[in-house]
């Protein structure tokens, strides 16, 4: 009879550790932060159903994923009082050890590009990038600028752009072509990088280049305006009012047609004609928004909505919420991981 029972226990609790093991990594994931849990939440986007929670450290913010989609690296912000990429290796579904950015404090903004993760520091007023592959910081570049906060590295590593919150500026930072001491490789360090600092309008922060590269577009959320600047003058051309006070975020359609801006404070996510310069539609989402990603097939968009504790899922084709993935306290960060 004893036997018996033991055995009995022995099936149940395999049983039950095959119930609550975590379902494999889809070749698409969405990941998703849950700031005031310190979790990393990835999502199957196919049925909007989280697979795996995973401890990311103190004050997560954003997140990025490897070309590869085998990593995600998240900073631990802290307005300054952290200094951490927290790593997850996405296919066991489980933390690794964190990178250490030494003085480099309150990491915030997060690109991959190139094999590397770039990285904004606002303590430090800088910009850097971390190698994986030499597990080493291997760039860093002062900015001047006041909360230097959001990062885009283009593919081939000569644009960076950021913006600077408290300054209400833009900084646009490029590898300087046959000058002297610019001969190295283009995501290197060695050689000149020029900085142009474009001032936009208060409370600089989201911002996105168009998918063709000609245009950048910051919302500003002190302003509620959009600067549009042409990246070859490095110039404001247009500024739109766009009604996006306390704006967040702002990110183009993979297509390039529309804008959608989120705001903190706001019931809506504001979308903008990039033709037209127009709004076309505010979509209502809940108390206020914060992050945004796009499905690269251009199918959905997703927003972080903070004060409701779940993600927005919004059809691209009707501009309507279709479904929530409830996403725990204060969701923020979002990054989409596709497995190659």
């Amino acid at each position: 009879m004893k036997a018996a029972l033991t055995s009995l226990v022995l099936l149940i609790g395999m049983l039950g550790s095959s119930l609550v093991r975590a379902a494999d990594t889809p070749a698409n994931t969405l990941l998703v932060l849950a700031k005031h849990d310190n979790l990393l939440l990835m999502v199957d986007p196919s049925s909007l159903r989280v697979i795996a929670r995973i401890p990311v450290g103190n004050d997560p913010h954003e997140v990025i994923a490897s070309s590869d989609g085998k990593t995600a690296y998240v900073s631990n912000y802290g307005s300054g009082a952290y200094n951490t990429l927290a790593v997850v290796d996405l296919v066991a579904q489980k933390a690794l050890p964190a990178v250490d950015l030494g003085p480099l404090r309150g990491p915030h903004g997060l690109d991959f590009t190139g094999g590397k993760v770039w990285f904004t520091a606002e303590a430090a007023k800088a910009i850097g990038s971390y190698n994986p592959s030499t597990k080493s910081v291997d760039c860093i570049l002062g900015t001047g600028q006041n909360r230097t906060h959001m990062i885009y590295v283009s593919p081939d590593m000569r644009l960076i752009v950021t913006t600077n919150v408290s300054s209400g500026t833009v900084s646009m930072i490029e590898k300087t072509v046959g000058g002297h001491g610019s001969n190295g490789p283009p995501g290197s360090f060695g050689g000149d990088w020029n900085e142009t600092v474009v001032r936009v309008g208060s409370g600089s922060e989201g911002f996105d280049v168009s998918p063709d590269g000609k245009e950048i577009w910051v919302a500003n959320a002190g302003d509620g305006t959009v600067s549009i600047i042409e990246v070859a003058t490095k110039q404001v051309t247009q500024t739109l009012g766009a009604d996006v006070g306390s704006a967040n975020r702002l990110k183009f359609t993979p297509d390039g047609k529309l804008a959608f801006v989120s705001t903190l404070r706001g019931s809506d996510v504001t979308v903008i004609d990039t033709a037209t310069r127009k709004t076309v539609k505010r979509i209502a989402v809940g108390h206020g928004a914060a992050g945004i990603v796009m499905q690269p097939d251009g199918a959905q968009a997703f927003v972080a909505c903070s004060p409701d504790g779940y993600v927005a899922v919004i059809d691209l084709h009707s501009l309507e919420v279709v479904g929530r993935i409830e996403a725990g306290h204060d969701p923020d960060g979002l990054a989409w991981a596709t497995r190659r």
